[in-house]
C-alpha cells in the first residue's frame, strides 16, 4: 500500500478515552483484530490514559451509586441474538470476518439487506448510532466502484481481498484515508473477495456521467 505512514494515533487515543464515535471506534476494533502493531498502539493509548486517569483526583459518590449501576444493568434485560437471513455463502464469509464486525453486519443484513449499485459491488450499511456513515463494500475480483469523490474524509479499510485504486493497492488491515480533493475508482484485485469497511464524514460523490444523474436525482 502507499499510506503506511498516515498517522492515526489520534484515532487510538479517542479509542482508548472511550470518546470515539462509535463508527469510528467499529474501524479501529476491526484493524487491531486484523493487525497486531495496532493492537499495541491501543494498548500503549490505553496505558497512557490509564496513567492520566490516575493522576486525577478521586471524585466523591453517592452512598448508593453502585447499586443503582447494577439496577441499571438488570433493567437492560437479556440480548437477544441477532437473526441472519441470506443466501449460505453469505452467513459462511460473514462468521469468516473479524469478531467486531460479525454481530453489526448481521443485524444490517437481518434489517436491510445488502444494496447492489452495479454488478460485483454489494454495500450493507451498518447502523451503529454514529454521526458518521458506516458501510460495508462487498466487492469481487475485477469489479469495480464508481469513480468518485468525497464530501469530506473517508476512511477505508480492507478486512479480506484487496483493492487497487491508481493511488495504491490495498490488503487486508490496510487502511486508506481520502478527502475531498481525492478522486478513484476501486477495482476488487485478482483473488478472495474484497471486503472493505468504510467510515465516511461526508457522502460519497459519483463523478463523471454517472455523478450527473445523481445530482438530477438528489440521491
Amino acid at each position: 500500500m502507499t499510506e503506511n505512514t498516515i498517522p492515526y494515533s489520534a484515532l487510538y487515543a479517542a479509542y482508548a478515552a472511550g470518546t470515539l464515535d462509535p463508527g469510528y471506534a467499529l474501524l479501529v476494533e476491526t484493524q487491531g483484530a486484523l493487525r497486531q502493531d495496532v493492537r499495541r498502539a491501543i494498548a500503549m493509548s490505553e496505558a497512557a490514559a490509564g496513567a492520566l486517569l490516575e493522576a486525577e483526583a478521586a471524585a466523591p459518590m453517592a452512598a448508593n451509586a453502585l447499586d443503582r449501576a447494577f439496577a441499571s444493568i438488570d433493567a437492560l434485560g437479556p440480548v437477544a441474538a441477532p437473526s441472519r437471513t441470506g443466501t449460505p455463502d453469505d452467513a459462511d464469509e460473514i462468521g469468516r470476518l473479524p469478531a467486531p464486525l460479525v454481530d453489526a453486519v448481521s443485524r444490517a443484513v437481518a434489517a436491510e439487506g445488502w444494496k447492489t449499485p452495479r454488478r460485483g459491488i454489494r454495500r450493507l450499511r451498518l447502523d451503529m448510532g454514529s454521526a458518521a456513515e458506516v458501510e460495508l463494500f462487498r466487492i469481487q475480483p475485477g469489479a469495480s466502484v464508481p469513480r468518485h469523490t468525497h464530501g469530506a474524509n473517508e476512511y477505508t479499510l480492507v478486512v479480506t481481498g484487496g483493492y487497487s485504486d491508481g493511488t495504491g493497492s490495498y490488503g487486508p488491515g490496510d487502511l486508506s484515508l481520502k478527502g475531498p480533493d481525492d478522486t478513484h475508482t476501486p477495482v476488487g484485485d485478482e483473488g478472495d473477495v474484497c471486503y472493505a469497511l468504510i467510515v465516511r464524514d461526508g457522502a460519497l460523490r459519483l463523478t463523471g456521467m454517472i455523478g450527473v444523474m445523481q445530482r438530477i436525482l438528489g440521491h
